[in-house]
């Protein structure tokens, strides 16, 4: 019986390779990148909302950078990749969500927007310019922004980067 059984085992793993090896454009992130697309460029996003945020532009383009590293086997390069992302931040806002009954805020909101441009060198039809929008909820009961700042900035980045890459390869 146990010989049965380890038999069937190696079986399964046996008719499972052919099917991942066929596989050569999907990875477990989602991701469909064209085994040619070897390269990426990143630019700086630069910070042109009115509010500014000193690490905020830096921050940005390094979480993005971070996310390609760990989501795909491109490789990121200074110049003439096979795609390139470029673009901005166009706004960073606070505002308040929620009121409590002595006009003073209960929840607030920080928003960033980045525009992306995204060129395709070897597939022109995936290029796309897009604005992407995430924000984070806070309470002031937590302590003033800035001390909460940076943190929130790490989520909101998680979940740009994450929404940018998914449109630039998993075509989500």
């Amino acid at each position: 019986m146990h010989k049965f059984i380890l038999n069937i085992k190696c079986f399964i793993v046996l008719l499972s390779i052919p099917i991942f090896q066929s596989c050569g454009t999907y990875s477990f992130s989602g991701a469909s990148i064209p085994p040619e697309m070897k390269t990426i460029t990143v630019q700086f996003f630069e910070n042109t909302s009115a509010l500014v945020v000193p690490y905020l532009s830096q921050q940005f383009t390094e979480a993005l950078k971070e996310r390609i590293r760990n989501q795909s086997r491109l490789s990121i390069v200074r110049v003439d990749g096979d795609a390139d992302l470029e673009g901005r931040i166009t706004d960073y806002t606070i505002r308040p969500v929620a009121i409590q009954g002595n006009d003073r805020a209960g929840l607030n909101r920080v928003t960033v927007t980045v525009n992306v441009k995204y060129t395709n060198s070897l597939n022109p039809e995936l290029n796309f310019e897009q604005s992407f929008q995430a924000f984070q909820e806070f309470s002031l009961n937590q302590g003033p922004i800035q001390t909460q700042e940076q943190k929130l900035l790490i989520l909101i980045n998680r979940q740009l980067t994450e929404n940018i890459f998914n449109k630039a390869f998993a075509n989500w």
